[in-house]
């Protein structure tokens, strides 16, 4: 087994739930995700976006419906315009593509747990965003919602790729 590779069976050993790892998985996938984009494209290109002023990160795990699938797809699509627009950084949502099928995830940046607290703010009063959650809670798309705020480590994110 090379060093890359995760051995499973120490990692359950020392006592490591599977949601716990499933979670961290998640957060590492993310991250990678979020840095290849930023190193190479889409969030790059955006004005609003700098890493030095993503401090805090919503991380937000959602049990959905597994059968409406595609209905919680427009509904994280419509965030990628609303999020933005009320000043969350967003560095993504994620859908289950293996293994479990109904946890999916969000992830959106911020400089300040006041900036979240104003985000907020601004959601409530957002048309649009009013409208994604009434369309979400009539399609019962989300069956529960929890929310962890994480701070980021200086010096870990958004870095990208260096492949030998």
């Amino acid at each position: 087994m090379s060093s890359a590779q995760i051995d499973m069976t120490e990692i359950l050993g020392r006592g490591i739930g599977r949601r716990e790892f499933i979670e961290g998985a998640a957060i590492s996938i993310a991250a990678t995700y979020g840095g290849l984009l930023a190193a190479g494209g889409a969030l790059a290109g955006r004005k609003d976006f700098r890493r030095d002023t993503v401090t805090v990160v919503c991380f937000i795990r959602y049990q959905i419906d597994p059968f409406q699938r595609d209905g919680f797809a427009q509904y994280a699509a419509n965030w990628g315009r609303i999020i933005p627009r009320c000043g969350g950084h967003l560095i993504g949502y994620f859908l289950p593509h293996e293994g479990t099928n109904d946890i999916a995830w969000g992830l959106i940046g911020f400089d300040s747990l006041a900036s979240y607290e104003a985000y907020r703010g601004r959601l409530r009063s957002d048309p649009a965003a009013r409208e994604n959650f009434a369309m979400a809670q009539s399609k019962r798309l989300v069956l529960r919602e929890e929310r962890t705020f994480l701070e980021v480590v200086d010096g870990t994110f958004e870095l990208p790729a260096k492949l030998a």
